[in-house]
């Protein structure tokens, strides 16, 4: 489906590694181990979506700073790496630090003159969420932030997006959701939103599922995909 930009009213965004870099979590463990972290951090980041998804189905909710706390250990151990608890809640702790991403700022604020209220949508939990939007100063940019722990349910479930739908006010098939993680656009998607696809990496978008409506690499290309 070709994008639509009548039919948009709202926008929503994912927050790590859309709105924010989240390498800096990797550089905190680089510093840390003595060992090849790439595997390690790979092995970290996958366990930690895998997580969350088998959570929606088999309902052993936690908050996703613990999903990753949990999915880091795995990674560690199955590495044969120790560190302590301390070690291990410095490097967590970098998910509160993350850097916002240069076209953050100016782009959301084309959006904004163009009369759109964006909201931040994320597996993030409040407190997560709360420490991004006042590090990376863009409280300004963003009319509220939504957080799965509302409803215990983590993307690409639909009843987050319908449930992000319910606190913008907004009729779901009028929402475009902008999002770096494949399965967080195929989920929007498959809710009822449309899907922009923000490729920050130059990458393939996945063979499986549903394809965006909309391919940028900045928020500057969704504006002007929004004739603004």
């Amino acid at each position: 489906m070709a994008f639509d930009p009548e039919r948009v009213e709202t926008i929503t965004v994912d927050s790590y590694g859309t709105l924010v870099d989240p390498s800096a979590v990797e550089h905190a463990l680089v510093s840390e181990i003595d060992v090849d972290p790439e595997p390690i951090s790979q092995l970290w980041r996958s366990r930690s979506l895998m997580y969350t998804m088998v959570s929606n189905h088999i309902g052993e909710y936690q908050p996703f700073y613990e999903m990753n706390r949990d999915a880091l250990q795995f990674a560690l151990n199955s590495h044969g790496v120790d560190l302590d608890e301390e070690t291990q809640e410095r490097i967590l702790s970098t998910y509160h630090e993350l850097d916002v991403f240069e076209d953050v700022r100016d782009g959301i604020e084309r959006l904004q003159a163009g009369g759109y209220e964006v909201y931040v949508v994320s597996n993030g939990n409040p407190e997560m969420l709360a420490s991004m939007v006042d590090h990376a100063d863009i409280g300004d940019l963003v009319a509220d932030t939504i957080s799965a722990h509302e409803i215990e349910t983590f993307k690409p479930d639909r009843e987050i997006y319908r449930h992000a739908a319910g606190r913008t006010g907004t009729p779901i098939k009028k929402i475009v959701h902008v999002a770096g993680p494949v399965f967080d656009v195929q989920g929007a998607k498959s809710a009822g939103m449309q899907g922009a696809w923000l490729n920050r990496s130059g990458g393939p978008y996945e063979g499986f599922g549903p394809q965006p409506d909309l391919e940028i690499e900045t928020f500057h290309d969704l504006a002007r995909a929004l004739n603004l």
